[in-house]
């Protein structure tokens, strides 16, 4: 009987001890998964901010170029509000848009010279650069994550620990063709409201 008892005490312990172990590993690669979600957070900000500086500095030059600049606004709403699929559409839209804002610009020589316009290129093309740099680490964590949760044993535990599914940072597969993009307006259009979610870093069950 004793024995037996101390069988069924040491197979819970063990048991246990599986199950903290499980459970601390989900929780080591949900943080992770949030902290890389973070860095992508601070680059989309830092960006929106560079954003006004930008539509100022070439409001002045680009005279019938107005649509474009009033869509680069919109946008710019766009990627600080809405769930991760929403953030990564804007985000990929107005890549875009920034890029043909820049093309555009080879046409304004006087645009071109202008040391605040360069600056401001410079700025937003680093910021580019982190985006995307943090976005792989963003989806490297996210596999990681979703396979822990999906694999056996976590796939038996996470959903009554709580731990759900994230999405990844990238373009919808409708939306990875290029953007048509009018530059031809004479007048800016009223820009289009952005939807009011504020989740942020959304886990989806």
């Amino acid at each position: 009987m004793i024995l037996l008892l101390a069988g069924i005490v040491g197979t819970v312990a063990v048991v246990l001890i599986a199950v903290a172990l499980i459970f601390n590993g989900l929780i080591a690669r949900r943080n992770r998964v949030q902290n890389a979600w973070a860095q992508i957070d601070v680059q989309l900000k830092r960006r929106y901010d560079l954003i006004p500086k930008l539509v100022d500095t070439v409001r002045g030059y680009m005279t019938y170029e107005r649509g474009v600049l009033t869509q680069v606004t919109a946008l710019r709403s766009s990627i600080v509000t809405g769930s991760v699929q929403d953030k990564a559409s804007a985000n990929n839209q107005l890549s875009r848009t920034l890029k043909s804002i820049f093309a555009v610009a080879e046409n304004y020589p006087d645009l071109k010279a202008s040391q605040n316009f360069k600056d401001l290129q410079v700025q937003i093309e680093d910021t580019e650069d982190r985006i995307a740099f943090v976005r792989t680490s963003y989806n490297d964590y996210v596999l990681d994550y979703n396979n822990a949760i999906q694999e056996v044993p976590g796939r038996f535990l996470a959903g009554p620990m709580g731990f759900g599914k994230y999405d990844f940072f990238q373009a919808p597969d409708g939306e990875k063709g290029d953007v048509s993009i009018d530059l031809g307006s004479v007048s800016a259009p009223e820009a289009k409201q952005p939807g009011k979610n504020a989740a942020r870093g959304k886990q989806v069950a």
